[in-house]
């Protein structure tokens, strides 16, 4: 082509764009700076395109990179202006978002210019989001199907929606989450939700499915996901099937997520701590169980204790514990200290020795109950024999040999006699072959007393 033609068209091209941004800048870019047009022109706001300085139009930009600059985004369109908004301002807005969408196109990949302009463009729609979705329209507090769902007031946080499966901006979207069984989801999704609160499970249904895996079939399904009857298929079409671990069934890829859990069943049986893939409503239903005392070990495999060497050592301390309760419940200066809230994350383990939560078994395995119990029963065991004269008043001689220090009942050498509880040494306990001396006294002592009974 001719220079002199190609230098034309290039002239032809400027003066178009230079009259468009003109345009653009009257009556699309600012819409929050328009006064009143009977008072005529005011300070700051852009001239009409006949009043129009030319040298904000030079025609001496060779590159589109240069448009950038002049599309009047460093204008402050995010504060909110005085008095109503009305619908053309979020039209308006829409528009300088698309322009802006345009020329991010157009400059070179990577280039600064090119990522000022992303920022603007990040700015504009959260403008447009707050003209849209305003926050004081949206309640704090919303109940629905069980769910406590509550406000966020984090916009940092990247997370994503349980419903739709999508990212939570949460700069540019207002977003809630269950208090109960920490479902989070978009506003916009909030009408959509079918899931009941998998916290009102816990509180109906306190028990772990204690089958490993128990798989039921895809054709029992009727091919479809056991949670929202989604059709589905073991070859991906038209959604993969993917199976839960926890409950042995199928469900597709919007309501398994491919999380990991430990699963009850497998820690029973196998005392297996892998983490295995489950459903999202089972890895919320787990998550919520796992402090919960439910399991009862020496009913659901007793044959555990023959191969878990910490589990009989647990046994044994919480066995001990239970036996120093009743000197601390007797004791003002036990009580004043608060001893047993050294034990108030596991509460059950001042109430039996037999039920077991998901956590309790977790950290058995890793060796952490071990040391934290070992340190709680060595501190309860002092107060006990050295620190309270009260407590200590309350050992036992051992009637059968009349010699050592004074016993306790959770003394590791001794033994406890099952009718009145007296403690003697073992050794002395199982040589002797005559009945405990205590019992031997208050039976004669009640014949004594009832001379009658004695006769008949």
């Amino acid at each position: 082509m001719c220079p002199h033609i190609r230098r034309k068209r290039d002239v032809a091209d400027e003066m178009e764009y230079d009259e468009r941004l003109a345009l653009f800048r009257q009556t699309r870019l600012n819409p929050f700076d328009r006064g009143e047009e009977e008072d005529g022109p005011q300070e700051g706001k852009t001239p009409p395109l006949h009043e129009a300085r030319p040298e904000l139009f030079s025609a001496t930009r060779t590159h589109s990179s240069d448009r950038t600059m002049d599309l009047g985004l460093a204008e402050d369109h995010f504060s909110r202006p005085m008095g109503s908004l009305v619908a053309s301002d979020v039209e308006q807005l829409k528009m300088a978002i698309e322009e802006c969408k345009k020329l991010i196109l157009e400059l070179p990949e990577h280039s600064e210019r090119q990522k000022d302009t992303v920022v603007k463009l990040i700015h504009l729609r959260l403008k447009l989001q707050e003209l849209k979705d305003p926050e004081d329209d949206e309640p704090n507090l919303r109940v629905l199907l069980e769910h406590r769902f509550s406000k966020e007031k984090s916009k940092s946080v990247k997370q994503t929606c349980d419903k739709c499966s999508a990212i939570i901006w949460g700069l540019i979207q207002t977003w809630y989450t269950c208090t109960g069984c920490y479902y989070r989801c978009h506003s916009k999704c909030m009408n959509l939700i079918t899931k009941p609160c998998v916290r009102s499970k816990v509180s109906h249904q306190s028990e772990y499915e204690l089958s490993i895996c128990p798989e039921i079939g895809l054709d029992r399904q009727d091919y479809r996901c056991a949670e929202c009857r989604t059709p589905i298929s073991l070859r991906g079409v038209p959604t993969e099937a993917r199976q839960c671990d926890y409950t042995g069934q199928y469900y597709c890829s919007t309501c398994h997520w491919n999380d990991t859990a430990i699963v009850p069943a497998r820690v029973i049986h196998n005392w297996e701590f892998e983490s295995r893939k489950v459903c999202r409503s089972s890895m919320r239903y787990l998550a919520l169980m796992i402090p919960r005392p439910v399991l009862k070990l020496k009913e659901i495999n007793p044959l555990l204790f023959n191969f878990v060497e910490e589990l009989v050592e647990i046994r044994k301390l919480r066995q001990d514990i239970l036996l120093m309760k009743p000197y601390f419940i007797t004791c003002k200066e036990a009580m004043e200290a608060r001893l047993l809230l050294q034990l108030q994350d596991r509460q059950h383990f001042v109430e039996n020795d037999d039920m077991y939560s998901l956590q309790d078994l977790i950290d058995i395995s890793s060796g952490r109950l071990s040391c934290s119990l070992t340190e709680i029963h060595t501190t309860f065991a002092k107060h006990i024999k050295l620190d309270c004269e009260r407590c200590q008043a309350k050992g036992f001689v051992c009637e059968l040999c009349k010699e050592g220090d004074i016993l306790f009942p959770f003394d590791s050498h001794t033994s406890v006699c099952h009718d009145c509880s007296a403690v003697f040494h073992r050794d002395c306990y199982y040589d002797n072959s005559t009945t405990c001396p205590r019992c031997a006294r208050m039976t004669e002592r009640k014949q004594d007393d009832f001379p009658d009974v004695k006769d008949a």
